[in-house]
């Protein structure tokens, strides 16, 4: 009987271990959040117009960059960049009348999502 539960505990452990690694992969990715200021008249501010933020989120894989290497860090930077114009331009058609405009939007996302991709790639070429 206890050989069964030794056995059950490492089929146990060693799914968990499976399971951990495929999460590990699939994290391969960084957020790159688009942000807006949309106007609509039916708020109930003093001027009469309400501000709501809008924003948009796409998630750039790296999945498969050597991202130690000068052309896996440019693909990458270049996917985030491309996200964060896509994520502009959405905004934009959705909500024409919204600020910023889609350069300065996708200027400032990809700044913010770089942050976070120049920390993965420094940690890359530790290794």
């Amino acid at each position: 009987m206890s050989k069964i539960l030794v056995g059950a505990a490492v089929a146990v452990l060693a799914s968990a271990l499976v399971n951990s690694a495929a999460v590990a992969q699939q994290t391969q990715e960084v957020r790159v959040e688009a942000a807006r200021i949309v106007k609509t008249a039916a708020g109930k501010a003093a001027s009469g117009v309400e501000i709501n933020d809008m924003s948009l989120s796409y998630r750039v894989s790296y999945a498969g960059l050597d991202l130690a290497s000068h052309a896996g860090a440019m693909e990458f930077e270049e996917r985030v960049n491309d996200a964060a114009h896509k994520a502009c331009k959405e905004i934009g058609r959705q909500y024409p009348d919204s600020t910023p405009g889609d350069a300065e939007c996708a200027k400032a996302a990809a700044d913010k999502a770089m942050v976070k991709v120049h920390e993965l790639e420094a940690a890359a070429a530790k290794k």
